[in-house]
């Protein structure tokens, strides 16, 4: 997937007449200073990393200024950050609007359906996934009609919009609508869409490109895709390694066995992190390159569940092992492991020696794990 940084997105936004605050992209103090003194910016402004993950509000990525010399400031605190992986290169400076309401807006694909569905929720302003299912509205839209009036006035109701800002709905929806189209876009999604006067503003935009259709959008070329830097040498090595928000590292073998060992730490009230798929490999060297790289993203604890079949558990053991070795003292983490199947037993007295417990309950090791990555009580 092609996904736009929030600056690029709404550039697409702005191109298709959807209605922004004012603002711009700066890549320094200084840029920001300048772009406030010549009131590209209006003060007060809200400052913003450009970077791909979520949670920049609570993560300290989102600062707001009401001079010249605090925009400097927070620009500059903001470009020293490190965001869930990803250096910050960019900010973005943007007027702060006064709001009456926070609203949700997305348009994407439903693959179940095979159709384009519109989503929207009065509650905007927070992660769409954190909001109750009973206070969200889906709409399967025919793309041969496109949006019709009828959809429109159920989105109006859906967020409580009467007279200036259902009209003002009415205009951004046909506008997100036909750069969903023309964009080849998998996502295009508006939250908040803010209440400001007798009319609607975008705050915030995301917009993903289909991968099969970058050929028509050459100027979205030079954009990597939504890979962090730890991902991108994850990559360079052939190891399939993804970083998500949580504080759990998960070790597993298979793409089914990886994506099951999530869900039961989730059972449990873990979060899981980083997730790393050994898939069928039986060289300790890259089991230790693995594990290195897990150890990279910081995690707060690493669960270690394999069941050894093409990839045998010995192999996996001498490889973490050494990798253990590698691991500065101050950064090591616990390390829970589960370990079955093809030479079972050699693995389990490899851990030991090292130190390492392998537990053979997948409900009692998983346990395990999210307490230790809780810490003490």
């Amino acid at each position: 997937m092609v996904k736009l940084a929030e600056w690029r997105g709404k550039d697409v936004f702005r191109k298709y007449g959807i209605p922004l605050p004012k603002g711009a992209v700066a890549r320094s103090p200084e840029e920001a200073v300048s772009l406030v003194r010549a009131g590209t910016v209006p003060l007060p402004c809200v400052v913003k990393a450009q970077v791909l993950a979520g949670g920049r509000g609570k993560g300290g990525a989102v600062r707001f200024a009401t001079s010249a010399s605090e925009a400097r400031a927070a620009t500059e605190a903001i470009l020293g950050l490190e965001f869930k992986g990803e250096r910050v290169k960019e900010v973005l400076l943007e007027e702060k609007l006064v709001l009456s309401k926070e609203l949700y807006l997305s348009l994407t694909l439903d693959r179940s359906a095979r159709l384009p569905v519109l989503i929207t929720s009065a509650k905007g302003g927070v992660e769409i996934e954190s909001v109750d299912d009973t206070e969200i509205d889906r709409q399967s839209v025919d793309p041969f009609p496109g949006l019709t009036g009828y959809e429109k006035r159920r989105a109006a109701q859906v967020l409580g919009l009467t007279g200036g800002p259902a009209k003002s709905l009415d205009r951004v929806l046909e506008a997100l609508w036909r750069l969903f189209l023309l964009e080849d876009a998998e996502l295009v999604e508006v939250n908040p869409l803010a209440v400001v006067g007798d009319g609607l503003v975008a705050l915030d935009a995301k917009v993903i490109i289909e991968d099969d259709a970058a050929f028509r959008h050459p100027e979205f070329a030079d954009i990597r895709d939504d890979r962090t830097p730890l991902e991108e040498i994850a990559r360079e090595k052939d190891i399939a390694f993804v970083q998500l928000d949580g504080n759990i590292g998960v070790i597993a073998n298979g793409a089914g066995l990886t994506m099951a060992t999530l869900d039961v730490l989730k059972e449990f009230g873990g979060d899981p992190g980083v997730f790393l798929d050994l898939g069928g490999t039986d060289d300790p060297q890259k089991v230790t390159e693995a594990f290195l790289l897990m150890a990279r993203a910081r995690p707060k604890a690493v669960f270690l569940n394999i069941f050894g079949g093409v990839t045998r558990c010995d192999t996996v053991a001498k490889g973490l092992v050494e990798a253990m070795r590698q691991v500065p003292a101050a950064e090591r983490f616990p390390l829970i492991a589960r370990i079955r199947g093809n030479n079972e037993k050699e693995g389990i007295e490899i851990l030991r020696a090292a130190g390492v417990t392998s537990i053979p309950s997948l409900k009692e090791s998983a346990q395990a794990v999210v307490a230790a990555a809780r810490g003490p009580a």
